[in-house]
């Protein structure tokens, strides 16, 4: 019984001593991207809501493989659909795309009608993370995902699925406007991802953004002691505003 135990809080130490190498590893400077980090995704979606009229957040299907939370410009990849017998060289761009892209970037890939096809796998995902990229977010399938998940490379997508992109899919741009899980995203967009989903801000709305959704976070989180208090959420929200 011992030994069985054993193995999987090794398992979980590793994977946790992992995502602190990673998280550490992650550039630092630009007083945006570490406020939002910092952020939660409700609060983002809401402030440009609130302050734009405008939906920020991605599709219910945009799910992380595991836990995590990042924030970081985005490089964007459009692939788009066709059959073909050019193998791997007709999806170069995509691989271009992870070799440029800066440390601290957020690796936005686009599939048209992408749901049964792995737009990344290990492999790319290593490549990612050894260049210091922060996350990838994938409007289409992964694979590989045992390994992503040792890798602890922040990843989301919109599902699972063994299937290859290579011979029907052909690389339409790198650093291109897209729509991703339901939002356009434009190079240098803010990506802002948390358990609760994906949203995404754009870099000349970001000063604002963030300002909102840091007092939009500061007013929930004071609310909670208020409720704890006084057991009453119809009392927290007449003194705070915010549900």
């Amino acid at each position: 019984m011992k030994t069985k135990l054993v193995l999987p809080i090794s398992a979980l130490v590793i994977a946790t001593l992992s995502f602190v190498e990673w998280s550490s590893a992650q550039p630092a400077g630009d007083p945006l991207i570490e406020g939002f980090r910092t952020v939660e995704v409700a609060s983002v979606a809401d402030a440009i809501e609130q302050l734009y009229g405008q939906r920020a957040h991605m599709s219910h299907q945009m799910r992380p493989l595991f836990m995590t939370k990042f924030a970081g410009p985005a490089v964007t990849v459009l692939l788009k659909k066709d059959e073909h017998k050019e193998g791997a060289k007709a999806s170069q761009g995509m691989l271009d795309a992870i070799d440029a892209a800066p440390a601290g970037a957020v690796y936005v890939m686009v599939l048209e009608d992408g749901a049964d096809i792995a737009g990344i796998g290990g492999l790319m995902a290593t490549a990612m993370k050894i260049r210091g990229l922060t996350g990838a977010i994938v409007d289409a399938a992964i694979r590989d995902t045992p390994q992503i998940r040792r890798l602890q490379f922040p990843v989301f997508s919109v599902g699972i699925a063994p299937s290859t992109s290579i011979n029907h899919y052909r690389f339409a741009g790198m650093n291109v406007p897209v729509t991703c899980a339901g939002v356009r995203v434009n190079p240098h967009d803010i990506v802002v991802a948390d358990d609760d989903g994906v949203a995404v801000v754009p870099r000349e709305h970001a000063a604002d953004v963030l300002k909102k959704a840091q007092q939009l976070d500061n007013t929930e989180h004071s609310m909670m002691p208020f409720i704890e208090k006084f057991r009453s959420i119809k009392e927290a929200v007449a003194k705070f505003g915010r549900i």
